[in-house]
Parts: C-alpha cells; structure tokens; sequence
C-alpha cells in the first residue's frame, strides 16, 4: 500500500482488509481472490480521474475490476480469469484518497475508519459488477454497502469502527 503524502493510521491496514473479505463473504465469493489498494492523495486521485474518466477533480474512490459481470454479484461473474500460478482470481484494484475521506469524516461526524470502511465496501461492490447509475442500481448498491457494515459489525471480529 502506498499511503501518499501521509501515513495512513495503524488500524487502516487491517479495517481495509476487512473490509475487503466482509463483502467477499457477504458476496459468497468462494474462491481466493486479489484486491489491490491504492491509498493516496487528492492530487493523484484527480490524475486517475481524469485519465480513466475524464473528469478533472478529486474523487473519494476508484474502482478498476479485472473481471466481467452479466449482472451484479458473485452469481453474475461472466468467464473468470484466474492466475495460472496461483490459483487466485484478480477481481481488480482501488484508489482512494485520504484526504478526501477525511474531509467526509468531518462533515458527517464520522471517524476517518468509518469512511474509509465505507469506501472500501462500496468499491469492492463495485469490483463485483455492481454500479450506480440510475436511481434503482443506486439504491441497491448503498442498501448492499450498509448490510456488509452491519455484516461485518456483527461478524463477532474487532472492528475498527
């Protein structure tokens, strides 16, 4: 992990993780997979926004999936690709920006490992083929990131929340 400018706290590594496998078993994701985490700054956030979306601003987080999806889940997975020498299956990587979530943080009155937990469970519904573009996939998509929270919350592990 990269951490950009700052250090990003202890228990960051660890909730990011988590956060990762609470929604690859909420998912039933079945096999060994590789997420990858980018954890950066506004500046390079923006830099990956406007080159994978043309959009020249900051953003909270980025999603790239290695894999395609005929509907959203681990059930619509379409020909996965998996690494022949390991077996595992890259579902794709995730930029985030530490400064934007700490700036979220403060204006909802959450701590920074709320956010980035949030974060990390929304990209990673994203890896899976999941998306927001319209007012239906939208609600779905934040109805599924709220249920891994709780999931997670009540997964009986330590949770950095």
């Amino acid at each position: 992990m990269h951490s950009g400018k700052e250090a990003i706290c202890g228990t960051c590594k660890q909730l990011i993780i988590q956060a990762v496998q609470a929604v690859l078993q909420y998912e039933r994701v079945d096999v060994p997979c590789v997420v990858s985490v980018l954890i950066t700054d506004d500046e390079v956030i923006r830099d990956y926004n406007y080159e994978y979306r043309g959009l020249d601003e900051p953003t909270d987080v980025l999603s790239f999936p290695m894999q395609t999806f005929r509907k959203a889940g681990w059930g619509g997975i379409y020909d996965p690709e998996f690494d022949e020498s390991t077996g595992e299956l890259t579902l794709g990587d995730i930029v985030i920006s530490l400064e934007t979530i700490k700036r979220y943080a403060a204006e909802y009155g959450n701590t920074i490992e709320h956010e980035t937990a949030y974060m990390i469970i929304h990209s990673t519904l994203h890896l899976l083929g999941y998306d927001h573009d319209d007012e239906s996939s939208d609600r779905i998509m934040h109805n599924r990131s709220k249920k891994v929270i709780l999931y997670l919350l009540r997964s009986g592990e330590e949770y950095y929340i």
